[in-house]
């Protein structure tokens, strides 16, 4: 799925017993993705800010996101960075929710 349309998608209840996405399915969805990795049974990226304030405000808005999209990432915060992991508990690994709401991340350092 493209940049494009991961970001235009909005995140889906998944039934019971859907399985998480195998590694090819997550190396296509990095392609989409630039600096995000999958490790630790997440897709993860680090993101660089020049101050608090701005770490705070990134971190207001992806949790703007998250409620949003009602998928929630694990977020470690410092003063000049912030780190986004997702993964989808329901189903035991990566699913394309995490990936729609990474690119929604993504897309807030774009602008």
């Amino acid at each position: 799925m493209s940049m494009e349309k991961l970001e235009q998608g909005n995140c889906r209840a998944l039934p019971a017993g859907t399985p998480p996405m195998g590694q090819a399915q997550i190396d296509a969805g990095l392609a989409q993705l630039p600096g995000w990795a999958h490790r630790d049974g997440a897709i993860g990226k680090t993101f660089a800010f020049k101050n608090y304030a701005e770490t705070i405000a990134f971190v207001n808005a992806v949790a703007a996101i998250a409620q949003r999209e009602d998928h929630h990432p694990d977020l470690s915060v410092g003063y000049d960075k912030c780190r986004v992991a997702y993964s989808t508990h329901s189903v035991g690994g990566i699913s394309e929710n995490d990936f729609i709401c990474a690119a929604k991340v993504e897309a807030l350092c774009r602008t």
